[in-house]
């Protein structure tokens, strides 16, 4: 038991220190391209901040052969990359509130969001689907078109608005482009190695303690995978970068259920989404919740914060915590 609990320990630690390293080149790249903080965020970190998730559903679908685990740490990491939205709001000033500080980009990426994760809950509850080959059905072939939709609307709305940054000299950084895209790619590996063996951990751990799946996907295969989005985000928000820490919350939750189209394509013993627990639709019921709350904070923030949170921070966290709680309960 203790051999797997420190081997998830290493992973998880790799996974938060690569991570912490991407939000600096991430930041780099956005300044030197002149890409906007909030579109690298929700496109470029997202994407690879969520690569931990598509490992791990990777090894759980072609080699664990687990899809419990695979479906849990989708919607686990979705629903902890919102409450890590608290986190950033008790790290910011009392008189400037997280959500204060953030482009109206981020509703329409939450937006998205809620579709996705909609019609994941769809896939889960429905009897039957549309079957387009053997071993995939039209609802997991509409979180790819949804996906790709959302990326080009959030894109053409940052055109339209010109929610872009300036584009920087190379002498500010002491570093080439180049050179940043290198070291860049090189976390981003260290990311996919830690990630592969997670599922192995994770499932003897789930054995050891008795847990089911379900459970241990929501929230500790979650809560490791997220590693990358804790350190990017928190990283951001300190480095005075609140909209491509925002970005990257959202945007993964956006790639996050991209990945279940992938899963799904690479789980070839049947539908992933019928063959995961029906216990996932609590975790779409809350998310759903939460990102609501988020654009509710997003389009009407508090001015100041009453208490160490602002009344959305609150209701986000208690959100996650209620959903975590009955988790363990069905479990």
């Amino acid at each position: 038991m203790w051999i797997h609990l420190a081997g998830f320990g290493l992973c998880a630690a790799i996974i938060f220190f690569a991570g912490k390293k991407l939000s600096l080149y991430g930041d780099m790249l956005a300044e030197l391209t002149g890409m906007g903080k909030a579109w690298i965020g929700l496109i470029l970190m997202a994407a690879v901040t969520s690569l931990p998730e598509l490992m791990v559903g990777v090894s759980a679908t072609t080699i664990i052969i687990a899809p419990d685990l695979a479906v849990g740490d989708i919607l686990g990491a979705c629903a902890l990359n919102l409450g890590i939205l608290s986190v950033m709001d008790f790290l910011t000033p009392k008189h400037s509130p997280l959500f204060t500080t953030l482009s109206k980009t981020h509703v329409l990426a939450a937006s998205f969001g809620i579709m996705l994760v909609a019609i994941a809950g769809l896939g889960i509850f429905l009897d039957d689907d549309i079957i387009i080959i053997p071993w995939l059905g039209v609802t997991s072939v509409g979180f790819a078109i949804v996906y790709f939709m959302s990326v080009r609307t959030i894109y053409r709305f940052q055109l339209e608005h010109h929610i872009q940054s300036v584009q920087h000299n190379e002498s500010i950084f002491n570093i080439t482009l180049r050179q940043v895209w290198q070291r860049y790619l090189l976390y981003a590996l260290c990311i996919i190695a830690a990630a592969l063996a997670l599922p192995y951990f994770a499932e003897h751990i789930s054995n050891d303690f008795g847990w089911a799946q379900a459970f241990t996907g929501t929230l500790l295969l979650a809560i490791s995978t997220c590693m990358p989005e804790v350190a990017v985000s928190i990283a951001a928000i300190r480095r005075g970068s609140p909209d491509m820490a925002v970005g990257n919350l959202l945007g993964s939750n956006i790639f996050n259920i991209f990945i279940l189209f992938l899963n799904d394509l690479m789980y070839t013993r049947g539908h992933l989404l019928k063959d995961a627990s029906d216990e996932h639709l609590l975790s779409v019921f809350f998310i759903i919740l939460m990102s609501g709350a988020a654009m509710a904070g997003l389009m009407y923030p508090d001015k100041q914060k009453r208490w160490l949170l602002s009344w959305d921070a609150i209701l986000i966290l208690g959100l996650y915590l209620i959903n975590i709680i009955l988790l363990y309960n069905l479990s």
